[in-house]
C-alpha cells in the first residue's frame, strides 16, 4: 500500500470516528434536555419531604391528643411556618385537622384526594398555583397507618427548573474538542501533503532524472526539518554520482587516448628498428663503425618500446590491484649505486647537469630493486620533461627517523598550481614548457605507477614545486 493511499484511508477513518463522536454528543445533549424535567421533580420531592417531615413526626407523636387546643394550635403553627397547608384525614375519610377549621369533620373521597406520587399530583393541578400531595401517617416506626396527611404546597416549591451545569459543560467541552480535532485533521492532511507526500514525489522525479544520466539539476528543499536533511544527503549522492560519472568518462577517454598514443609510439620505434635491420641485411653497413651506429639506434628504439610495454603492463596490473612487487633484503649502497649509474648517464647525455648523491647510506632495507629503479627512472624522466639544457637534476639519499629517504630535485620550470592536485592521477599529463627531444612523451601513468609501487613497499611519496623554480619529489622506504 502506498503512503498516499494509507494516509487517505487513515484520515477518512479519523473523520468517520469524529462524526460518530459528534453524533454521540448530540444524542447526549437531546437526552439531557429530555430528562431535565424529571430531574427537577426528583429534587423538588426532596425539598417537600424536608418541609413536611417535622409535621408528620408531630402528627404521629400527638395523634391521640389532637382534641387538645394547645396541641392543635402548636401543630398548625408548625404547618404555617413551613409555608404549606395541612389536611389530616382519617382512614375513613373524615377530616380530623385542617389549616381551614371550617372543613374539619367533613368527608373526602380518598380515591381522588390522595396523591402519593408527585408527578401525578402535578398532572392534577389543572392550572392552579398549588398542588396536593399525600403522605401516610403511621402510629410508630414499625406501626400501622392511622391516617393520611394531605399537604397543599405552592407550585413554586415543587416545580423548580434546576440548571444542569456540569453535564452541559462537559458536552460543550466535548464539542469544542471535536471542532479542534476536526481542524487539526484538516491541517494535518494539508501538511502531510505539502511536507511529506509532495517532497517524496519530487525526490522520486530527481531519482528518475539521475537514472537517466541527468546529474546537473540541483536537489533543494527550502524547509529546515528531517526532509531537508534527506534532500541534502540525496544531493550529495547526486554530486558524487556526477563526479564518478565524469571521472569514468575521463578515464575511458584517457584509456582510448593511451591505447592510441602507445600504439603510435610503439609503431614508430618498431618501424625504425625494422628499417635498420633491412638496411643491415641489404649490406648498407660497409664498415664496423656504421654497423655499431645502426645497432645503437636500434637499441634506443628497442628500449623505448620496452618502456612503453612495461608501462602498459604495470598499468594493467594496477587496474587489477596486482602490481607485482617482490621485496627482498638488500644493502642500500650497492643496490642504489647500480640503479643511479645509468640514470646519471641519461641525464648527462640530455644536456642537463647531474648532481649525484655525495653519500649513499649503507643499511639493510627490504625492497624490490627492479621496481624501485623503475620509480627513480620515472621521476628522473618526469624531471627531464620539465627542464631545459643547462638545468640541474639532483639526487640525494639519506637516513632519517628509521626511514631511507630518496630525493630527486630539478631546477626546471616547476609544476603549475592548477596541475598539482592531479599529479598522481592516472592518465594525467601536465603541460610542459619545454620538451627534451631525448625523452619520449609520457603516457600519464608514470607518477601513478610510482605511487602504487612505493605504497606497496610500505612507504610514502610526496612532492613540492613552485612554478619557475623547480620541483622536488621525495619518497621514503622503511629500513629493516
Amino acid at each position: 500500500m502506498s503512503l498516499n493511499t494509507w494516509s487517505a484511508r487513515w484520515l477518512k477513518t479519523s473523520f468517520i470516528l469524529l462524526f460518530i463522536l459528534i453524533g454521540c454528543s448530540l444524542v447526549l445533549f437531546l437526552n439531557l434536555l429530555e430528562n431535565r424535567n424529571s430531574t427537577a421533580s426528583t429534587l423538588s420531592m426532596q425539598q417537600v419531604r424536608l418541609r413536611v417531615n417535622p409535621i408528620l413526626l408531630n402528627l404521629e407523636q400527638n395523634n391521640h391528643l389532637l382534641q387538645e387546643p394547645r396541641i392543635r394550635e402548636h401543630l398548625l403553627s408548625i404547618v404555617k411556618e413551613n409555608g404549606v397547608e395541612l389536611t389530616y384525614v382519617g382512614l375513613d375519610g373524615t377530616i380530623l385537622l385542617s389549616s381551614s377549621p371550617f372543613s374539619e369533620g367533613k368527608q373526602v373521597n380518598l380515591r381522588s384526594a390522595l396523591h402519593y406520587d408527585l408527578n401525578h399530583a402535578v398532572q392534577t393541578m389543572n392550572g392552579n398555583d398549588s398542588l396536593n400531595i399525600a403522605f401516610p401517617v403511621m402510629s410508630g416506626p414499625a406501626g400501622s397507618q392511622i391516617g393520611n396527611a394531605i399537604f397543599t404546597i405552592p407550585k413554586s416549591m415543587v416545580i423548580v427548573h434546576e440548571t444542569v451545569i456540569f453535564p452541559f459543560f462537559i458536552l460543550g467541552a466535548l464539542w469544542i474538542t471535536s471542532m479542534i480535532l476536526g481542524i487539526y485533521l484538516v491541517l494535518m492532511k494539508k501538511k502531510l501533503k505539502t511536507q511529506l507526500l509532495s517532497p517524496i514525489h519530487q525526490l522520486k522525479q530527481h531519482a528518475e532524472s539521475i537514472l537517466k544520466g541527468q546529474y546537473n539539476e540541483p536537489i533543494q528543499y527550502n524547509r529546515m526539518n528531517e526532509m531537508s536533511e534527506l534532500y541534502a544527503m540525496f544531493d550529495l549522492m547526486r554530486t558524487e554520482i556526477m563526479h564518478l560519472s565524469e571521472l569514468r568518462i575521463r578515464q575511458e577517454t584517457a584509456q582510448k587516448e593511451l591505447i592510441t598514443n602507445i600504439s603510435h609510439d610503439i609503431k614508430t620505434p618498431i618501424t625504425t628498428v625494422k628499417a635498420y635491420i633491412e638496411a643491415i641485411l641489404e649490406g648498407m653497413c660497409s664498415d664496423k663503425e656504421t654497423l655499431m651506429e645502426y645497432m645503437k639506434v636500434m637499441q634506443t628504439n628497442t628500449d623505448k618500446t620496452a618502456r612503453l610495454v612495461e608501462d602498459l603492463l604495470v598499468h594493467a596490473l594496477q587496474e587489477l590491484g596486482q602490481i607485482s612487487v617482490e621485496p627482498r633484503e638488500v644493502y642500500s649502497s650497492p643496490a642504489f649505486e647500480s640503479m643511479l649509474k645509468p640514470i646519471g648517464h641519461v641525464v648527462a647525455t640530455s644536456g642537463m647537469i647531474y648532481e649525484a648523491p655525495k653519500n649513499i647510506p649503507n643499511v639493510l632495507i627490504q625492497i624490490d630493486p627492479i621496481r624501485i629503479e623503475q620509480v627513480i627512472s620515472n621521476l628522473v624522466s618526469n624531471a627531464l620533461k620539465h627542464t631545459s639544457p643547462g638545468d640541474a637534476i639532483r639526487i640525494n639519499l639519506e637516513l632519517e627517523d628509521d626511514q631511507f629517504n630518496v630525493t630527486i630535485a630539478d631546477s626546471g620550470q616547476g609544476i603549475r598550481a592548477q596541475d598539482m592536485p592531479f599529479v598522481f592521477e592516472r592518465y594525467f599529463k601536465g603541460q610542459t614548457f619545454w620538451s627534451n627531444k631525448n625523452v619520449h612523451e609520457g603516457t600519464g601513468l608514470g607518477l601513478s605507477i610510482c605511487k602504487s609501487i612505493i605504497e606497496a613497499h610500505g612507504g610514502n611519496i610526496s612532492f613540492s614545486s613552485k612554478e619557475g623554480q623547480g620541483t622536488i619529489f621525495q619518497f621514503n622506504l622503511p629500513i629493516c
